[in-house]
C-alpha cells in the first residue's frame, strides 16, 4: 500500500484481488479499491477543464514554472474571479502551490502532485 497527499486529496494504492475467475475463464487481476477510484476520479476532475488546462500550461511554460494570476487572466479570455477559482481548484487538488507576492498571488506547478497524476496513469 503507498499513500500520495496532493492537496485536499489522499491518494492510497491498495489493490484488492478478483475473488473469482471470471465466467470466459480469465484469471482474477488486481483491482483498484472504490475508495480510491473515487479520490483519482477527484483529482482527474479538477484537470478535466479546459481553462485549467489552459492555466497549467501558461505556468508550465512560464520562467521557473511559476506565474502571477494578473498574467493569466487575458490569456484565457475569462473574468480574474473565474481565473482565481479555477486557480483554487487546482491548488485544492495538490497540482499547484500559491504564494502571496504583496497584492497579488503567484502559482507554481507542484512537481510532487502532476508527478502522481502520470503515475497513477502509466
Amino acid at each position: 500500500m503507498s499513500t500520495t497527499t496532493l492537496g485536499t486529496i489522499t491518494l492510497t494504492t491498495t489493490p484488492q484481488q478478483a475473488r473469482e475467475v471470471s465466467a470466459c475463464g480469465t484469471e482474477p487481476v488486481d483491482v483498484l479499491d472504490r475508495a480510491e477510484a473515487d479520490r483519482r476520479a477527484a483529482l482527474l476532475k479538477a484537470l478535466a477543464d479546459p481553462v485549467r488546462l489552459q492555466l497549467l500550461s501558461i505556468i508550465s511554460a512560464s520562467p521557473g514554472q511559476e506565474a502571477c494570476v494578473c498574467d493569466m487572466t487575458e490569456a484565457v479570455q475569462v473574468s480574474q474571479p473565474t481565473v482565481s477559482h479555477h486557480l483554487k481548484t487546482l491548488v485544492d487538488a495538490g497540482l499547484l502551490t500559491r504564494q502571496r507576492r504583496g497584492s497579488w498571488a503567484w502559482f507554481r506547478l507542484d512537481v510532487e502532485g502532476l508527478a502522481a497524476v502520470r503515475g497513477f496513469l502509466a
